[in-house]
């Protein structure tokens, strides 16, 4: 088995410049990086996006992950492809197609994204079961995978069980139905458990891999606890995942694992409770 890749979302980091929260990452002995740099970069305006990200801008983001021994595993863009509104959805996909070319210039793993849908989408079925709101999405997606293919980098999705790709059956079908291997899979195996699959991480887990193991290029990793009928999310270690098959399919892969929920102060805790795991495997 390979070694552990394990890294954190840099907001989840103390506060300070990009540089420093890598310095702080790096200190916490993270390898690799999600970074959304709306959350991280107090003055980017995630609208203005298309003109912000420029060739400039790019060298820097670089030159600051280079400093810092830190590689970009995620570069975050979680906006809504399916919004009702057609104007405002072209306006995403302009979004998400510069963050691709973004992600290229800063040599950036994958641009990770979700499915949720505005709470004014009106469909006819709730979103996570709606035809008429994958079929939206999908129709989105496409001009958006076309960049990701002229730019040779990846979309990477994250489903969830409330979202539009809300089962890996569903994310299944996205990825066949696309048929580009510029669309890859953020496995995030909590946004999977809805509050009936408390318990069952493991089945959600082989469910995914069986589907599409091959497509997961990162993993996502955090705890949770079934409480008054929802799902809350916490830092590993703290709730009832059990991570022992999702870690080694993880380390089979090679597959960056990038922290979520954590604080900064129980986030190298977090990674070393996880490695602690790795080293039975």
């Amino acid at each position: 088995m390979s070694m552990m890749k394990i890294g954190i979302r840099l907001h989840d980091t103390a506060l300070g410049t990009l540089p420093e929260r890598l310095s702080f990452a790096r200190t916490q002995g993270f390898c690799c990086a999600h970074t959304a740099l709306s959350k991280v970069i107090s003055s980017f305006d995630m609208s203005a996006a298309p003109e912000l990200l420029t060739d400039d801008f790019a060298s820097e983001i670089k030159n600051d992950f280079c400093q810092s021994g830190m590689d970009c595993a995620v570069l975050g863009c979680y906006l809504n492809l399916a919004d009702p509104v057609a104007e405002r959805r072209e306006k995403t996909q302009q979004i998400y197609m510069a963050h691709l070319r973004f992600a290229a210039m800063i040599g950036a793993g994958v641009v990770g994204t979700e499915t949720y849908a505005n709470p004014e989408s009106v469909f006819s079925t709730p979103a996570p079961v709606s035809e008429e709101a994958y079929q939206l999405f999908v129709d989105s997606l496409r001009p958006v995978i076309r960049c990701a293919e002229e730019t040779d980098t990846v979309l990477a999705v994250e489903p969830v069980y409330s979202h539009i790709i809300s089962t890996p059956e569903r994310a299944e079908r996205m990825l066949n139905d696309i048929n580009s291997d510029h669309i890859q899979i953020i496995l995030d195996t909590v946004n999977l458990i809805s509050p009936e699959m408390a318990g069952r991480e493991e089945d959600v887990i082989d469910d995914a891999v069986n589907r599409f193991g091959e497509r997961i290029r990162v993993l996502h990793m955090k705890d949770y606890q079934p409480s008054n009928g929802k799902i809350v999310s916490m830092a590993c270690g703290l709730g009832q995942m059990r991570y022992k098959k999702l870690l080694s399919f993880g380390m089979k892969n090679g597959l960056p694992m990038t922290l979520e929920d954590t604080k900064p102060e129980n986030a190298e805790q977090a990674r070393r409770y996880l490695e602690g795991i790795g080293q039975d495997l």
